[in-house]
């Protein structure tokens, strides 16, 4: 088969300007849906399934195992499971027995004007039990001092970048003043996206005077313990939950979230590959007596239909390229807020991998029914064209 040359491709490009940039201007939008809504999803699931340690377990209060922000234990249950259940983690005489308060509250500050925001009250040893935890910037919230420690993506959230230059920063808490004094990170789990106080003062702030769960660090003892533990004082009225177990029940809640999106980015991506459908034919059917020509000097429909995807995927590989560098440099690591705290948007490889894919699609769909269409007139109708 006799081939066109791949520089008629590229002239044909610049024949039209104005086409040229709606071109590649409405694969880039499309490439950048494809690779935000990616990214979401990808954040979302990537920030789930860091979170939580296999050695941990969760007791929280029954009917509560969906949201530890719903439920409610007695604030001596810490103490009683430290004296109950042998083999719990101990280091330098400290207990693995975490006592917990999640509360969403509104908080005024950079960026959060009464957003509502995930905010956990612990003590020392909460990082202990949650090692993944680390204090990179300042230091840990002292008891009595209204004091925070922010996760570095919800500081990168306020506008702080880096987020260390969040510290120091006055947020309103129920018409309290908290103080941020530090930055945590947690190898991007959701504890990135809270804030961290002591127990007391969110007790006090909050008004309760129940906490929400007690983590357990294990060492000998084992998960059958603990919820051997729980069953047996009915007076606490607990559950007992692998902190894993927890955390993969919080993502199959969401999942129905990163479904909407992923419905939303196909649907308006292929209302985008319609109207470039018609804006593609509009082009290629002006150019009929050309394609008449061609085939008049002997070149077959497949070389002039190849002529024509060639151009058509040269248009889209600009857009999805540029689509591509500006998700880089603007929406990864994207912050977006949700019921769970915060998570940032994650464009890596495979994210990528789909824009590109995304975009070589756009350009062969973009361009093999108008080439169809208008190869399919007989030669001596194309060359009467537009007389």
């Amino acid at each position: 088969m006799r081939i066109l040359p791949f520089e008629y491709a590229v002239r044909n490009l610049g024949r039209s300007p104005g086409r040229l940039v709606l071109t590649v201007g409405g694969s880039m939008l499309v490439v950048l849906l494809v690779l935000t809504a990616s990214g979401f999803i990808n954040g979302m699931q990537a920030a789930f399934a860091t979170s939580g340690r296999a050695a941990n377990v969760i007791l929280m209060g029954s009917g509560s195992e969906e949201s530890i922000e719903r439920s409610e234990v007695p604030m001596r249950t810490a103490g009683i499971v430290a004296a109950s259940v042998s083999g719990i983690a101990n280091r330098a005489g400290v207990d693995g027995v975490s006592p917990e308060a999640h509360v969403m509250i509104p908080v005024d500050g950079p960026g959060r004007q009464g957003s509502l925001t995930v905010i956990r009250g612990v003590e020392p040893a909460a990082f202990m039990v949650h090692d993944e935890v680390r204090v990179t910037a300042g230091r840990p919230p002292r008891s009595g001092g209204n004091e925070l420690l922010a996760g570095s993506l919800i500081a990168r959230g306020m506008g702080f970048d880096p987020p260390e230059s969040a510290i120091g920063t006055v947020l309103g808490i129920d018409d309290e003043d908290y103080e941020i004094v530090g930055i945590l990170e947690a190898g991007g789990g959701v504890a990135e996206g809270e804030l961290w106080t002591a127990l007391t003062d969110l007790m006090a702030t909050s008004q309760r005077d129940t906490i929400s769960c007690v983590v357990v660090s294990r060492d000998e003892a084992t998960f059958e313990d603990l919820e051997a533990f729980a069953t047996m004082r009915l007076d606490l009225e607990l559950i007992a939950m692998s902190e894993r177990d927890y955390y993969s029940k919080l993502a199959a809640f969401f999942r129905p979230i990163a479904v909407m999106v992923l419905v939303t980015a196909t649907l308006i991506a292929i209302g985008a590959v319609l109207g470039g459908l018609n804006t593609t034919y509009a082009a290629f059917a002006s150019r009929v007596r050309e394609i008449g020509t061609l085939q008049t000097l002997g070149y077959s429909r497949s070389a002039i239909a190849l002529s024509l995807v060639q151009e058509s995927l040269l248009a889209a590989a600009i857009g999805t390229l540029a689509a591509c560098g500006l998700a880089l440099w603007v929406f990864d690591e994207l912050v977006v807020q949700s019921s769970m705290g915060a998570f940032g948007l994650r464009i890596d490889a495979t994210v990528m991998a789909w824009g590109l894919f995304a975009g070589l699609v756009l350009g062969i769909i973009g361009s093999l029914l108008p080439a169809w269409r208008c190869l399919r007139l007989p030669i001596a109708e194309s060359l009467k064209a537009g007389e």
